[in-house]
């Protein structure tokens, strides 16, 4: 039995994943969905306003210390790609298996920012106009999400190395947004890496919700792989 620990992207909660944790418990495993601190209901301006990528990987450790978790699955999607590589690098080897559902995998020293395109710049600065450290939702979508902070978009992330222990480490290419993703480059890039497993799915970027048995194929590991496996 697998434990996965699933971390939303930008904007949203635990909901995002509604439809892939029946699919991973029904195959037998533990599954925790999170909501990261200032992306919950009742959290207030001032809780938004100091969320940075620190507090959201320690959002992970805390689930891991709380569960007794020692072997888990570190599942992120999209900016969550930040968090779960942070988290991964502090978890004193409790973390078996990263996978990067079309989410970030950087480097030391990078950020959601520094790493993404033009184009979500623009969205993240925009939806910050208002108040200075909330990223309003872009138009559209579902109604759940609310403002992301903007800090732990802009704050770079330091890993030590330790990351590169994880014995496996997975990337999922959402390859039917290509006029808009940040991804492509990344993906060419971990395609020449020995140490990664690349996969791709020919879904927009909200596989979870537009191919959900397809996403839980791949974390149950029975899923098609494309690039170089």
């Amino acid at each position: 039995m697998a434990t996965f620990v699933l971390v939303p992207g930008a904007w949203k909660g635990s909901w995002s994943f509604e439809t892939v944790v029946p699919l991973l418990e029904r195959a037998g495993h533990a599954v925790h969905a999170l909501t990261l601190t200032g992306l919950r209901p009742d959290d207030d301006n001032a809780t938004v306003a100091s969320a940075n990528l620190d507090t959201h990987a320690d959002d992970v450790l805390r689930l891991l210390d709380r569960a007794h978790i020692t072997s888990a699955t570190l599942v992120g999607h999209s900016y969550a790609g930040m968090v779960i590589a942070a988290a991964a690098d502090r978890a004193d080897g409790r973390i078996s298996r990263l996978v990067h559902l079309d989410a970030y995998v950087p480097r030391d020293g990078e950020s959601c920012w520094s790493s993404t395109n033009e184009h979500f710049r623009e969205v993240f600065a925009a939806g910050a106009a208002a108040n200075g450290y909330a990223v309003r939702p872009p138009d559209g979508g579902d109604p759940r999400r609310r403002p992301h902070p903007l800090a732990s978009f802009l704050q770079t992330i330091r890993l030590t190395g330790t990351r590169a222990h994880v014995p496996r480490r997975e990337f999922i290419y959402c390859s039917g947004w290509e006029d808009r993703t940040p991804f492509t480059a990344l993906r060419t890039r971990l395609q020449a890496d020995p140490e990664w497993q690349v996969h791709d799915l020919p879904t927009g970027h909200d596989a979870m919700h537009e191919a959900p048995e397809a996403v839980a194929a791949l974390l149950l590991g029975e899923g098609p792989t494309g690039g170089r496996s």
